[in-house]
C-alpha cells in the first residue's frame, strides 16, 4: 500500500487557500462548455456516426468515430494515442495516454463509441437516430444516453481541469472500444495483451442509468450476464391436433414446465448453486439508502415478484434473476392446429459476486435431470459472458469519490455496489486488478437500446460538473492510499 503525495509546489499552492476558487472554476467552465452550446455541437457530430457495432455493414464508421471524433481531442490535451484492432474484436480500441510525472496517480478511463442499430422509421415524429434533436426538453439521438454522451461529458471535464488548472495532477489513460453493444469481444484479450500500456490505480468511467433522474449515483462494479437455450425437439414436423392430441407429446408444454421447475411462479429462483449464500452486511447498508421507486415513466414495480424478503433494491442489485427472454413454439405469427415438433426458449442468468458463471449450465442440466427433464437440451447461448464484480461500499476511495460529488452537487449521491445491468468491469477488475467507480449520467427513462433514446439535458450538465469536481480532488493530491 502507498500514498499518493502531491507535488510540494502544487502544495504550497494549496495551502494558499486558492484551491476553492479554483475547484470552483474548473467547474464553472465546464458547465461554461454546455451552455454555449459547444457539448451539443459535440454530440450532433458524434451522433451523426452511424457506429452500429451489430450491423456488419458500420466498420468504417467505427474507426471514422476513433480516429476523426477522439483521438484528436485526446492528442489536443496532450495525450498520445494509437487505435488497434484485436480478435476477435469486428471493430477498433482506441488507446491513450498523458503522462504528467511518475509519483502521481494514474487514472483509466473508459468509454464505447458504438451503438445498437439506430431502428430508423421507428423514432416518434420524424425524429432520427442520427441527429442529435431537441423536442420538449429532452435531446434525443441513438447513442446520446449509452454512451456516446456519457464519455464525452468525461473527456470535456477533464479539459476543463486541464485548462484551469494547466496540468491535472494526475496521469490520465483512456480506453475507447467499438464493441460493447455485441458483448465487447476482444476487449478482454487486448486489456490481457496491453497490460503494462493500461496499467493504472483506479478507473473513473460513466455508463448505465443513475438510480433515478434526480439523484446522482456511483457504481464500483456490475451484475454478471449469462444466458442459455433449452430446446425439446421431439420430431420432424407438426401433426395435426386432432388425429394426434392426447397421444403425442406437446414439447411447449414440457418446456413450460422445465421452466417453471427452474424458477416459480412468483419469479424466485429455484436451482441451487444460481443464488448467493447471503447479500454482504455492507452492501445491505449502502442499498438502504437506494430505495428502488419508479419515477414518471417507468413501469410500476410487482411486490410480490423475485426472491421474498428482499428489499427492491436488493433485488435488482444483491440478488439474482432468472429471466425467459424468448419462447417459440410452432408458428407464432400464423397459429395452425398442429402439436409442435420443437420447442426453444432463451434463458438470462444475471447474478452477482460469488456465482461461477461456467457452472450456470451445469447447475441447471443437473437440476433438469433430477426433475426428470433429461429429455431438455442446455446450450450455451453464444453471446459474451459477463462475469460479476464489485467494489466494497466501505472502500476508502468510494468514499472520497462519493464526498466529491456531494462537495459538487450539495446531495449525497446514491453509493450503488454493482449496476443491476452487466458492463464489461471484469476486463478491469480482474485482469488489470483496478479498484472502479462507475458515476453514470444517465437515468432509467432513457430508452437507450430502443426507438427514441434521450436524456435531459440537465443530466449532462450536472454530470460535467461532477466529473470536473471530480477529477480536480484527484489532482489535488489528498487522495486514498492505493
Amino acid at each position: 500500500m502507498r500514498r499518493l503525495n502531491i507535488m510540494p509546489a502544487y502544495r504550497a499552492f494549496v495551502e494558499t487557500g486558492d484551491e476553492k476558487m479554483s475547484r470552483d472554476d474548473a467547474i464553472s467552465r465546464a458547465e461554461a462548455h454546455f451552455d454555449s452550446g459547444g457539448l451539443r455541437e459535440t454530440l450532433a457530430r458524434r451522433i451523426a456516426i452511424p457506429t452500429e457495432s451489430q450491423n456488419p455493414e458500420r466498420g468504417e464508421a467505427l474507426q471514422s468515430y476513433l480516429a476523426d471524433e477522439i483521438l484528436p481531442e485526446l492528442e489536443s490535451m496532450g495525450f498520445t494515442g494509437r487505435i488497434v484492432t484485436r480478435a476477435p474484436a469486428r471493430g477498433p480500441f482506441l488507446i491513450a495516454e498523458r503522462h504528467e510525472a511518475d509519483d502521481l496517480p494514474t487514472i483509466l478511463g473508459y468509454g464505447h463509441g458504438d451503438v445498437t442499430r439506430g431502428q430508423e422509421g421507428r423514432w416518434k415524429d420524424g425524429l432520427s437516430p442520427w441527429e442529435l434533436t431537441e423536442k420538449d426538453g429532452l435531446w434525443y439521438g441513438r447513442g446520446i444516453a449509452d454512451n456516446k454522451g456519457q464519455h464525452t461529458v468525461n473527456i470535456a471535464a477533464m479539459r476543463a481541469v486541464l485548462e484551469t488548472r494547466g496540468h491535472l495532477g494526475f496521469n490520465a489513460k483512456y480506453i475507447i472500444e467499438t464493441g460493447e453493444e455485441t458483448g465487447s469481444p476482444g476487449l478482454r484479450e487486448l486489456i490481457a495483451d496491453e497490460a503494462a500500456a493500461l496499467s493504472a490505480d483506479l478507473l473513473i468511467a460513466s455508463d448505465g442509468p443513475r438510480l433515478n433522474i434526480a439523484r446522482p449515483t456511483m457504481f464500483m462494479g456490475a451484475r454478471g450476464g449469462v444466458s442459455f437455450d433449452l430446446t425439446i425437439e421431439t420430431r420432424e414436423g407438426g401433426h395435426h391436433s386432432g388425429n394426434w392430441g392426447g397421444l403425442l407429446s406437446n414439447p411447449a408444454i414440457q418446456l413450460a414446465h422445465a421452466i417453471a421447475s427452474l424458477v416459480g411462479p412468483q419469479g424466485r429462483i429455484l436451482v441451487p448453486g444460481l443464488v448467493p449464500d447471503e447479500i454482504p452486511a455492507s452492501m445491505r447498508r449502502a442499498l438502504a439508502d437506494c430505495p428502488v421507486e419508479p419515477q414518471e415513466g417507468d413501469p410500476e414495480i410487482d411486490p410480490d415478484w423475485g426472491e421474498p424478503g428482499l428489499s427492491a433494491a436488493e433485488k435488482v442489485f444483491g440478488w439474482c434473476n432468472l429471466e425467459v427472454l424468448a419462447f417459440e413454439a410452432g408458428d407464432p405469427a400464423a397459429p395452425v392446429n398442429a402439436i409442435p415438433g420443437r420447442a426453444f426458449a432463451r434463458m438470462q442468468l444475471r447474478f452477482v459476486v460469488g456465482i461461477d458463471p461456467l457452472e450456470v449450465v451445469p447447475a441447471v442440466e443437473r437440476h433438469l435431470d433430477a426433475a426428470g427433464f433429461g429429455y431438455v437440451k442446455v446450450t450455451p447461448a453464444r453471446d459474451e459472458m459477463f462475469r460479476a464484480t464489485r467494489l466494497d461500499p466501505d472502500d476508502d476511495w468510494v468514499r472520497f469519490a462519493a464526498a466529491s460529488l456531494e462537495r459538487t452537487m450539495g446531495r449525497a449521491p446514491a453509493i450503488l455496489p454493482n449496476l443491476g445491468g452487466s458492463l464489461p468491469n471484469d476486463a478491469f477488475a480482474d485482469i488489470l486488478g483496478l479498484r472502479t467507480i462507475w458515476v453514470p449520467h444517465s437515468y432509467p427513462s432513457c430508452s437507450q437500446h430502443a426507438p427514441n433514446e434521450h436524456l435531459p439535458p440537465a443530466l449532462l450538465r450536472e454530470g460535467l460538473a461532477m466529473m470536473a469536481g471530480l477529477y480536480w480532488d484527484i489532482g489535488a493530491g489528498d487522495t486514498p492510499e492505493l
